[in-house]
């Protein structure tokens, strides 16, 4: 054999060889990998060979599934009032992929979660019959905050404050996820998200604004946690109106008239002064006013309900100016429906926050648990007489103020509103905002906190007394009902 035909024979060998060692690494190191891929259509087409689980809200499913006709995908996923449901229980498309509960709880959805098997199933590798995830979800709170914003722009979230279950998530404008939930509805698709809009978006958690007034409540709790006053009937040292530290700028209060020069907590609340927050929050200094929003959940990054929600946000390295803007909840301060929910929770629950979730139960097909969220864990606060004199300050505020659209006659009802500034030197239509408690004589209560970002109304006429507290109303009645 010639040198040439020797070294050609030794280089196809390892060619060979090459092969062979790679065939091995992708069949036996990468083969998990590859098999799990997003963009391996085999796990599509074993996720819709069969009917999927349900999402089910007060023991009734709100998702299906229907037989497909032709195609290599036998089923395709369906909802009862998709609209209504979509921020709770997200999408499942067999072209888009899926989303927050439909994503989150996937392989209990599609049978292929390994609790779901039983020994012989585990041998032969057969898929089990899909559980269901069962939601904490109140139909009746849900409806109404929907049909109360109606074509509004807006979100709203109601909360059990002993529990933490979440009653009521809702967003709007919406859409109905069995719209995409097949591989021929790239129309549906381009609408939905092309539209400025965005019905996609989950405004309850994922979309964090600046909460105006409401985030007034905090540097209360602040002020009476620190000792700076020690009741919500002290009168406060706030002149009117008031100049920004080291500014020659003037904040002011929206009600010229209101009795804001000096004024109690109480009152401040009831007429919502910002001379006195504003004064407020600079006089705590932004490590006290911050370490307080932080107790109530802003900068946590990992909120999770289970659905992943946006960050609130207190921000930092801040001059004193800014820390005054910061205690009427502007400069860069932002918050979640949910969040601002929270803090009217854990007022109305003594004190005590519940970690908020809007999952009970995550069952296999006979309806035995596989994993479940307890209601009991909770987290002081603030101190119990702190809780009590805010809760009597919010209901000032509902009786004999700013948030009377929400008053529920023959309940203890207390709230905040709040006016938030949109755009940039205020340009366009403020956000209006309402949060609240409801505590019924048998004992159930609801926390509850609305957005409406855009109701179409003239600038003169938006407030959250006026829009969003009659959702918040009417939230809060049905969850007493």
């Amino acid at each position: 054999m010639n040198k040439t035909i020797r070294r050609a024979a030794v280089f196809s060998l390892l060619l060979v060889f090459a092969l062979l060692l790679r065939a091995t690494w992708v069949q036996g190191y990468e083969a998990k990998a590859l098999a799990d891929d997003k963009h391996n259509r085999r796990n599509t087409i074993a996720r819709y060979a069969q009917p999927l689980g349900d999402i089910v809200v007060a023991g009734s499913p709100v998702t299906g599934s229907q037989r497909t006709e032709g195609g290599d995908l036998a089923y395709r996923r369906t909802h009862t009032d998709g609209a209504l449901y979509a921020p709770v229980t997200g999408y499942s498309s067999q072209a888009y992929g899926t989303t927050q509960l439909e994503g989150i709880y996937g392989d209990v959805l599609d049978g292929t979660d390994n609790r779901l098997k039983n020994p012989l199933d585990a041998l032969t590798g057969k898929r089990a019959q899909p559980g269901d995830v069962l939601t904490t979800i109140d139909p009746a709170v849900q409806k109404a905050g929907f049909e109360a914003l109606g074509d509004k722009k807006g979100a709203a979230v109601a909360v059990d404050p002993e529990t933490g279950r979440i009653l009521g998530v809702v967003s709007t404008p919406s859409y109905d996820p069995s719209e995409i939930s097949g591989t021929t509805d790239g129309e549906a698709w381009q609408r939905l998200t092309g539209d400025e809009d965005q019905p996609m978006v989950n405004r309850a958690l994922r979309q964090p604004l600046p909460p105006g007034s409401t985030f007034k409540l905090v540097v209360a709790a602040a002020a009476l946690e620190d000792g700076l006053y020690a009741s919500v009937d002290e009168p406060t040292d706030s002149p009117q109106p008031y100049t920004l530290p080291h500014t020659r700028t003037v904040l002011v209060n929206e009600n010229a008239s209101a009795p804001c020069e000096n004024a109690t907590i109480r009152t401040a609340l009831r007429y919502s002064c910002n001379n006195v927050f504003g004064k407020m929050a600079a006089q705590l200094g932004e490590e006290k006013v911050r370490a307080m929003a932080e107790k109530f959940g802003f900068n946590d990054s990992e909120q999770d309900v289970p659905v992943r929600a946006a960050k609130s946000v207190y921000p930092t390295d801040m001059d004193d100016a800014q820390t005054a803007l910061t205690g009427i909840g502007q400069f860069e301060v932002t918050a979640t429906p949910l969040q601002i929910a929270l803090v009217s929770a854990a007022l109305a629950n003594d004190g005590l926050m519940a970690s908020p979730h809007m999952v009970s139960k995550v069952v296999d097909a006979d309806g035995t648990t596989l994993q479940e969220y307890p209601d009991s864990e909770t987290e002081r606060i603030v101190s119990s007489e702190t809780a009590e004199q805010l809760r009597s300050a919010m209901v000032t505020v509902v009786e004999d103020g700013t948030g009377s659209n929400a008053r529920i006659d023959g309940t203890e009802v207390g709230g905040k509103t709040g006016t938030a500034q949109h755009g940039e030197n205020n340009s366009k239509t403020p956000y209006a905002w309402f949060t609240s408690y409801a505590k019924a004589a048998d004992g159930k209560q609801v926390a509850v906190a609305v957005i409406v970002e855009d109701s179409g109304a003239a600038r003169s006429e938006v407030s959250g007394n006026g829009l969003a507290a009659p959702v918040a109303e009417k939230m809060m009645r049905a969850a007493l009902r």
